[in-house]
């Protein structure tokens, strides 16, 4: 009885782990300070990152070609703009 407790135990262990770490798969913990021209160049996508349980900052998340993503401060000056341009090509395209 008490092996089976123990097992029990150690399983519910391991699940709470592995879905808190999935929780932060997601979020940003930090903005990026400056950025290049060629990352800027290579974003296609963007989305908004807003605050909730596993979330502790408002950050835009944005996307490149080849899949690797960087997070800004939403309310830096050149983000508001790169926002714009990708909202205007995905309305052209």
């Amino acid at each position: 009885m008490r092996y089976s407790l123990l097992l029990f135990l150690v399983v519910l262990g391991f699940f709470s782990l592995t879905f808190a770490q999935g929780s932060y798969e997601d979020c940003c913990l930090r903005y990026v300070t400056s950025v290049s021209q060629h990352r800027i160049k290579n974003v296609v996508s963007y989305r908004q990152q807003v605050l909730d349980g596993s979330c502790n900052i408002r950050a835009i998340v944005f996307k490149m070609k080849k899949g690797r993503v960087f997070c800004a401060n939403p309310k830096d000056k050149w983000v508001k703009l790169l926002i714009e341009r990708i909202d205007k090509l995905s309305r052209q395209g």
